[in-house]
């Protein structure tokens, strides 16, 4: 049982967006011989989450969520390399390859997927931005991926999400590898329109879209 202070503290350290704190907590929650997979889902995700939900109603904006993002990652960087020493998984991790779509610049929301997702417990492959559709499958392909997520900022570029689709199904991997699309201009219409498995409207969106695909993925 981890100390509630202690708890608490994780968490207001990613309110905060306190990097140092969050790594310093981290640190110390592990020379107490806490469990570093509860201290990761009971201290830091919850704060990324809030987080999330603060940045969704406009309470707060985008540079204190990348601050937020980047101590969750600092402080679970940590814990996860502890978890990694013991041997031990945090149960039902999905592998994600995370990737903005060709021909496109935009980086920043896909980073704090990125983000939330490591915090809770997924192993992200995060390809960055400009990616091409074929790179990405094959990149699923190599590493045993569970999920293709893409991101897409521009109208122009939303096609190759729809690239993604068939090219998964040329490989007969349609269904195999789930897929998920994000980005300002997309929409549940596009997802539906060109067969992804999931639409995730924002980050928090993102994390729940992921566990509810690892439960319906068919082995």
């Amino acid at each position: 049982m981890i100390d509630e202070k202690l708890l608490e503290e994780a968490k207001q350290s990613v309110l905060d967006g306190d990097k140092e704190l969050a790594a310093k907590l981290a640190r110390q929650g592990l020379d107490a011989g806490v469990d570093p997979v509860e201290f990761i889902e009971k201290g830091f995700v919850p704060g990324i989450m809030e987080v999330g939900d603060l940045f969704e109603s406009g309470e707060i904006f985008l540079p204190e969520v990348m601050m937020a993002a980047d101590a969750v990652k600092e402080a679970v960087g940590i814990l996860n390399e502890a978890i990694e020493a013991s041997g031990k998984k945090r149960g039902g991790a999905a592998k994600v390859v995370l990737a903005t779509v060709e021909a496109d610049l935009h980086d920043i929301g896909k980073g704090i997927v990125a983000s939330l997702m490591v915090a809770n417990g997924f192993e992200v492959i995060d390809l960055g931005r400009d990616v091409p559709s074929q790179k990405i499958v094959d990149t699923a392909i190599e590493e045993g991926a569970d999920i293709i997520g893409t991101s897409a900022l521009l109208t122009t570029t939303m096609t190759h999400q729809k690239e993604i689709e068939e090219l998964l199904k040329e490989k007969g991997l349609k269904g195999k590898i789930k897929t998920m699309v994000g980005g300002a201009p997309v929409t549940e219409r596009w997802q539906k329109k060109i067969g992804a498995d999931g639409f995730g409207e924002n980050a928090a969106d993102a994390v729940r879209l992921v566990k509810e695909l690892m439960g319906k993925k068919t082995n």
